[in-house]
């Protein structure tokens, strides 16, 4: 049976949403955009009064990064400050000592003594040859490290002549050279090549060997490649440590001649590392580059070898006439006159050194003079780098016998 059929039957079915007609979808809803956020406070530039205050940290490199930009920008435009910065660099410079970076000198001895307790050498390096050993090694380690410009560095050598300082400036790779030639008169009596060869005459002194050696092509700095004389020296200190090592203790009194003098073999292993050290140092003070003292039981081979040479030297001055006649002619083996030596700090000792003749015996109760120094300046004294009324020495006792030994100490140095 079909409903009824009125209009509002008709609207009913012609609007099936409702009589009220379609219902209107619902109404899409926009957020409005976030409000930008506001801008960060922009801090103020740092006063002069709070840069000043950071001086002292930025000297230290205690700054942050950004306190360390805003110093070093504003020692650009405030020259009060660049000179406080400068001042405070200097200071903060001064807390840290410069560094040796050489290894500790003691450091080889030890790992060589801790190998060798596990395993002995078969030809051990005698006590007379390691001072030599050591000191060559120590100076090729600094040869190592230096550059071309540092081989063509302007060297200073100095000594004493007997009557006044004297100095030459050479070249590192010379001063190598120099080595080279005056190691030769130990390599000849040990049966090794003489780099020199016929250049020189037999007898010739060091000074002699060495002005030779600086003329050829070899001893030439501007006619070679830098440190190029580096590799003959290295070779040939090898090779004399190990000959020496082989020979032993048979050949420490073979005498070598140094011109109108002559040392036993011994004598002239630590003469050479005396030296080598020395001119070591000169190099390192050309290029700025700090050099340690030998160890102690080294630096005591070197001064006992310059005490036991004294008594000769003050007589060699006599017989030139660069030092007053003794008080009284002494038999050899009889007591006289005596000099106490004292010798201070590391490797240092006591020694009593005849004054008015090279063969008397030395006596307490003939003492007439005393002098103490420092291991490292009597050295220097010996090796001409000090003139003798400079050295840092306590002297009692007479005059005249303490600047004859003074003296006669630093003629032992040459070229």
């Amino acid at each position: 049976m079909s409903g009824p059929a009125g209009p509002e039957a008709t609207r009913a079915q012609e609007s099936p949403d409702g009589p009220d007609g379609p219902t209107a979808p619902p109404r899409a809803e926009h957020p409005d955009p976030p409000a930008p956020a506001p801008p960060a406070p922009t801090l103020p530039a740092p006063t002069h009064k709070v840069l000043k205050s950071l001086l002292g940290a930025w000297a230290l490199a205690a700054c942050s990064a950004e306190e360390t930009a805003a110093v070093e920008e504003h020692l650009t435009d405030c020259a009060t400050c660049a000179d406080e910065a400068v001042r405070l660099r200097d200071a903060v410079a001064l807390l840290h000592p410069e560094d040796n970076l050489d290894l500790d000198p003691r450091l080889r001895s030890r790992v060589l003594s801790a190998c060798l307790g596990r395993r002995p050498a078969r030809v051990p390096v005698p006590d007379w040859v390691a001072p030599y050993d050591a000191e060559t090694a120590r100076l090729d380690a600094l040869l190592h490290d230096i550059g071309e410009a540092e081989w063509r560095a302007p060297v200073r050598l100095k000594w004493f002549d007997g009557e006044r300082p004297v100095a030459r400036d050479t070249t590192a790779a010379a001063v190598i050279g120099h080595l080279l030639a005056v190691d030769g008169l130990v390599a000849a009596v040990l049966g090794l090549p003489d780099p020199l060869g016929p250049l020189v005459a037999e007898g010739a002194t060091p000074t002699e060997r060495t002005e030779a050696f600086w003329t050829t092509a070899a001893g030439d700095p501007a006619g070679q490649a830098p440190g190029a004389v580096r590799g003959g020296w290295r070779e040939q200190s090898h090779a004399l440590t190990r000959t020496a090592s082989f020979a032993g203790a048979e050949a420490a009194d073979r005498p070598v001649p140094y011109g109108p003098v002559s040392l036993p073999l011994a004598d002239s292993f630590v003469d050479r590392a005396f030296e080598c050290w020395v001119h070591a140092v000169d190099i390192a003070d050309a290029i700025d580059y700090p050099y340690a003292s030998p160890s102690a039981g080294h630096l005591h081979r070197m001064v006992d070898l310059g005490a036991r040479l004294l008594p000769a030297a003050i007589a060699g001055r006599r017989r030139a006439g660069l030092a007053p006649p003794p008080h009284a002619l002494v038999p050899a083996g009889a007591p006289g006159r005596t000099l106490h030596l004292e010798v201070e700090g590391s490797g240092g000792g006591h020694w009593y050194i005849p004054l008015d003749s090279p063969g008397a015996t030395t006596s307490a109760a003939e003492t007439v003079a005393h002098v103490a120094l420092d291991a490292v300046e009597f050295c220097r004294l010996a090796a001409g780098h000090i003139p003798p009324e400079e050295a840092a020495a306590g002297q009692t006792g007479d005059r005249q016998a303490i600047r004859d030994a003074l003296y006669a100490t630093a003629s032992l140095s040459r070229l």
